[in-house]
C-alpha cells in the first residue's frame, strides 16, 4: 500500500504542565482613593461617574430627602428578594437635620409597599416623633438599632432581616470563608454573636450584638438568628445585607459539595483577600453598588416609593 503524506506535526513527548509561580498583588502603585480604581472614562478625564454619592454642599434638608428616597427603595429591593418575614425586618438611617433621631420602617407594613411617606422618625428617646409618618415601630429593631447606633457613630445606617440563606448558615455560627472574590468584601470584616439570647426585648440583647461588631466590623452574623449589617449610608448596609446573604447561599452549596462530592476547597490566602477588600470595602464601592438596583426600581415602579 502507498503511504500517504499527512501534514500533522510530530508529537512531543507529554510533560507535566507546571504551575506559574504564585504572585501577589498590592495597591502602592494605585490610586489612593479605592473608588477610583475601578472606573475609567475618556482620555481627556472630562467623563463624570454619575452614580457617585452626591455632594450636598452642607444642605442637610436635601441630604434628607436623598436619604429617604434611598431608604424607601432599600426596601423595595428587599421585598424583590422575599426577604420579608411577617412584622420581622428593619432599617434605620441617621438623620443629618436632627443627628440624634433616625429613620425606620414601620411596623406591620410590607417591604414592598414602603413609600418615603411610610417612614418614622425615631426620637433620641426610642420613640416615634414629630417629622415622619405616625406609625408604630418594631421593638426588638429598636433595641438593636439604638444599641449599633450608640456604640458606631462612625456608621450612619443599620440593616437586619430574617433572610432564609443568612438564617441557615448563622445555624453554624461561624463567618464565612473567603471562597470568591466577591467574598473579599468581607474578609477581616464580619463578625459572630454567637450567644442566642431569644427575641430581643431589651436592650442588653441589643448591647451584644453591637459588640460582637466591635470597633470596626460592618457585618454581623447572629447564631440562630440571621445577619446583621451596617454602613455610612443605607445604599452600603443594603448592598452589604444582600451580598452576604448571598455568600452564605453559596457557602451552605460549596460545603454540601465538598462533604457529598468529596471535593476540596479552595480558600483564597489571606494576602489575596486583604489586597482585594482594600477596594471592594471602601464605603463609596458599597453605594455604588446599589445604584444599579435603585435605577431599575424607579424604572419598574414608575417611582412608586418616591411618594
Amino acid at each position: 500500500m502507498t503511504p500517504v503524506a499527512t501534514n500533522e506535526p510530530a508529537k512531543a513527548p507529554t510533560q507535566p504542565l507546571k504551575a506559574p509561580p504564585k504572585t501577589h498583588q498590592s495597591t502602592a502603585n494605585l490610586s489612593a482613593n479605592p473608588l477610583a480604581r475601578i472606573w475609567r472614562g475618556d482620555k481627556a478625564g472630562t467623563l463624570a461617574l454619575s452614580a457617585a454619592y452626591p455632594d450636598f454642599n452642607g444642605d442637610k434638608y436635601t441630604e434628607r430627602e436623598h436619604i429617604k428616597r434611598h431608604m424607601a427603595a432599600a426596601f423595595r429591593y428587599w421585598g424583590k428578594l422575599g426577604f420579608g418575614e411577617g412584622v420581622a425586618g428593619h432599617i434605620t438611617v441617621k438623620d443629618p437635620v436632627l443627628p440624634d433621631h433616625y429613620w425606620m420602617n414601620p411596623f406591620a407594613v410590607h417591604f414592598s409597599s414602603i413609600t418615603v411617606s411610610k417612614l418614622v422618625l425615631v426620637g433620641p428617646d426610642g420613640y416615634v416623633a414629630p417629622g415622619g409618618a405616625q406609625l408604630p415601630i418594631n421593638t426588638a429593631g429598636f433595641h438593636i438599632h439604638s444599641a449599633i447606633h450608640r456604640a458606631r457613630p462612625d456608621l450612619k445606617a443599620a440593616a437586619h432581616c430574617h433572610s432564609v440563606h443568612g438564617k441557615a448558615w448563622s445555624v453554624f455560627g461561624k463567618p464565612i470563608d473567603c471562597l470568591t472574590q466577591d467574598s473579599c468584601l468581607f474578609y477581616d470584616n464580619l463578625g459572630v454573636y454567637n450567644n442566642f439570647g431569644g427575641i430581643v426585648l431589651a436592650d442588653e440583647e441589643g448591647e451584644n450584638i453591637a459588640a460582637a461588631m466591635g470597633t470596626k466590623f460592618k457585618t454581623c452574623i447572629l447564631q440562630n438568628h440571621g445577619l446583621m449589617t451596617a454602613g455610612q449610608t443605607v445604599d452600603e448596609a443594603v448592598y452589604l445585607f444582600s451580598a452576604l446573604d448571598k455568600l452564605c447561599q453559596a457557602q451552605l452549596l460549596v460545603e454540601a459539595a465538598s462533604e457529598g462530592g468529596g471535593l476540596k476547597k479552595s480558600v483564597i490566602e489571606k494576602e489575596d483577600a486583604a489586597f482585594t477588600a482594600e477596594t471592594l470595602q471602601h464605603w463609596e464601592i458599597g453605594y455604588l453598588n446599589f445604584q444599579p438596583e435603585y435605577e431599575l426600581l424607579l424604572e419598574e415602579t414608575n417611582g412608586a416609593f418616591l411618594k
